[in-house]
């Protein structure tokens, strides 16, 4: 894999964000919110990234690239060591992606188009706004694979997901939320379909699978990681994770040792 350079200090997080290239960031890194006037890719090579907006978190590992389209506020977040490349899209080639935050599966074509474009200096007038070119193409065709974790806004739902943020793992029922919460189970069931588009059970899934890739892209075990996460057997997270990312836990690990 191509090197991207790498400062001999890390930057700290009062640093300018950076704006387009790669640099490798210490697990735990953090971008406070901010806005661009273009829009802008976030790849992770190696790693994994979240990414929150008002809209929610978007978790991309690294077979996934975030978009965030202008002027929307954002921040993010870095789990292990992450070889981050970053893109900046002019406002005439945003028209050519979804008009919302996302993320996308990276093709072959577009991981290499991306590490292409972040990893060294245009040597030819035009080369790098060509490669921008192939990637814009790749995106407008790619599926959106979202591992969108959307926040509520009604104040019974805030503190429903408040808990289980706090603790992904909590075994309570809906109905043992509703109580703490002061709504009843069937109050609560309808504001996650209403406002969320999802079930609970979808919505704590997502939520400890945002978990377990931290877990896992810091080189916890698969096994620890299911029990760290709230699945009472490492078969039944498996199948969510693999339902959920596109490969299983062990093969994402797999992947990030081989960096890919």
């Amino acid at each position: 894999m191509p090197k991207t350079r790498q400062p001999s200090t890390p930057p700290s997080e009062h640093d300018e964000p950076i704006l387009h290239g790669g640099a490798w960031l210490p697990h735990g890194y953090r971008l406070d919110p901010h806005t661009h006037v273009q829009g802008q890719l976030v790849y992770a090579a190696a790693g994994a990234l979240a990414t929150t907006t008002e809209r929610g978190t978007w978790v991309a590992p690294a077979n996934r690239v975030t978009w965030t389209p202008p002027r929307f506020a954002h921040a993010h977040r870095f789990y292990g060591r992450t070889d981050v490349r970053l893109v900046v899209v002019p406002l005439d080639l945003c028209g050519e992606i979804v008009d919302h935050p996302s993320v996308f599966a990276v093709s072959l074509l577009l991981r290499e188009a991306l590490l292409a474009l972040t990893d060294k200096p245009e040597r030819r007038p035009g080369a790098h706004r060509r490669l921008l070119a192939v990637i814009v193409d790749e995106l407008a065709d790619a599926a959106e694979q979202s591992l969108h974790l959307p926040e509520p806004r009604d104040d019974r739902l805030r503190a429903v997901t408040a808990l289980l943020h706090e603790d992904p793992a909590r075994p309570a029922t809906l109905a043992e939320l509703g109580r703490a919460a002061g709504a009843s189970e069937r109050t609560l069931s309808r504001l996650f379909h209403t406002e969320l588009s999802m079930s609970f059970h979808r919505w704590r899934t997502i939520l400890r699978i945002h978990h377990a890739l931290a877990h896992l892209t810091d080189g916890t075990s698969v096994t620890e990681t299911a029990v760290a996460c709230g699945w009472s057997n490492p078969s039944s997270f498996i199948d969510a994770f693999t339902e959920v990312v596109g490969q299983t836990p062990g093969r994402y690990q797999a992947d990030l040792r081989n960096g890919r």
